[in-house]
């Protein structure tokens, strides 16, 4: 099921560094770095794309409709999502193997993007017939308390630097 869409702004904690004279905030594990949207919101999303592609849609267009139209989500936007989160499922591949079995994803261009996500999923218990909101806090705590790492996204601190 999707969870319940609810604009409402989160409040995050910002400091600052005397040394460095940067910027820099804590995050919740449960958002993304540069997103409007929980993680919680992205693969709900994520799981709509999959049962559209399962009902002969191709595209992002019936996932696009299918949530809360506040939401403002469009194909494109979900095109994006899904990259990222495979990004971050794939980069974190060899930390997840320590606690899920992932013997069954296959990684490639002929593989699919939606094929390859709906593989993560199910071999991380993210079920959309069940309630998966506890199971995605599990995996995003794991992840990040092995790795100190968000585990979809990239916070500032770890963008390249466009300028020394």
């Amino acid at each position: 099921m999707f969870p319940e869409f609810k604009k409402e702004p989160i409040p995050i904690a910002r400091f600052l560094c005397e040394e460095k004279r940067r910027t820099f905030s804590l995050l919740p594990v449960q958002l993304i770095p540069y997103f409007q949207y929980t993680v919680n919101a992205v693969i709900g999303t994520l799981f709509l794309g999959i049962q559209c592609r399962q009902m002969g849609q191709k595209g992002f267009y019936g996932a696009s409709v299918a949530v809360d139209p506040e939401s403002l989500l469009t194909p494109y936007l979900i095109a994006c999502w899904l990259g990222v989160v495979l990004l971050g499922l794939r980069r974190a591949h060899g930390v997840l193997r320590r606690f899920y079995n992932l013997t069954d994803i296959r990684s490639s261009h002929s593989t699919g993007a939606w094929k390859e996500a709906a593989s993560y999923f199910l071999c991380l218990a993210l079920l959309p017939q069940i309630r998966w909101g506890p199971q995605l806090q599990t995996l995003l705590n794991r992840y990040s308390h092995c790795t100190r790492l968000f585990l979809f996204g990239t916070p500032s601190q770890h963008r390249a630097c466009a300028h020394p």
